[in-house]
């Protein structure tokens, strides 16, 4: 059994790697930013372990700061994490019969995580649902060290951190910015810039991220079908 386990991890790690510099990094700056917001380390600790969803975390220090809102808090966990939906539905095969690990397995599907599970050729001598359970252990652990770290880490720090809490716009800016330059059909980010700015001119500046939401998520179902056909053709 032990050996199991040993093979399962060793077969896992090397997966995993690309991943531990990435978590590592926004980690500890997810960290700091909590301790320069005004948190104790035991918030990116806990918070990393509990919640484990890196751009829910960062929405989650403004939230704290902000006035007490626990529908605007779960709107925006649900809209923002709902891609997860799509990537629980693509694992509903590979996590059949995997015991007790299912349970942590569903708990741990991140988007890293999710794109190795998925795509990973998995040795035949190696047990499926613990080498799934080391790569979503593993990826977690990274993610909680570094918040962690940066956590603690944050409150030796003496230069000026003013303009920290920009990583946040800057790591969505970014990962706009990936999903422009691999879909060819830009209908759908174009539609959602221009939807946001219509809902930031009509509801302001503190009120228009869930209308804007809500309205992308309304209009690109509508136009699902046609979407679909023209990014066939691109």
């Amino acid at each position: 059994m032990k050996g199991t386990y040993k093979k399962a991890l060793k077969a896992a790690f090397p997966h995993t790697l690309p991943i531990f510099a990435g978590f590592w990094f926004l980690g500890l700056t997810y960290g700091i930013y909590m301790n320069v917001s005004g948190f104790s380390f035991w918030y990116p600790m806990l918070m990393s372990l509990t919640i484990f969803a890196g751009s829910i975390e960062f929405v989650a220090c403004n939230l704290l700061l902000g006035a007490f809102n626990p529908l605007q808090a779960l709107t925006l966990t649900l809209m923002i994490n709902a891609r997860h939906l799509f990537y629980g539905i693509s694992m509903l095969d590979k996590y059949k019969n995997t015991g007790w690990k299912k349970f942590y397995l569903i708990f741990g599907l991140c988007d890293e995580t999710f794109s190795i599970n998925y795509t990973a050729s998995i040795p035949a001598d190696v047990d499926k649902g613990l080498f799934m359970f080391f790569v979503t252990l593993l990826n977690h652990f990274y993610w909680f060290s570094g918040a962690t770290l940066g956590g603690i880490f944050g409150s030796l720090i003496h230069f000026n951190t003013e303009g920290l809490d920009f990583v946040m716009t800057a790591m969505f800016v970014v990962i706009f910015m990936e999903q422009w330059m691999k879909d060819k059909n830009h209908t759908s980010a174009i539609l959602g810039l221009a939807l946001s700015l219509l809902c930031l001119i009509a509801f302001g500046s503190s009120n228009f991220i869930i209308p804007s939401m809500f309205c992308i998520l309304g209009v690109l179902t509508l136009l699902r079908k046609p979407l679909e056909k023209a990014g066939e053709k691109a």
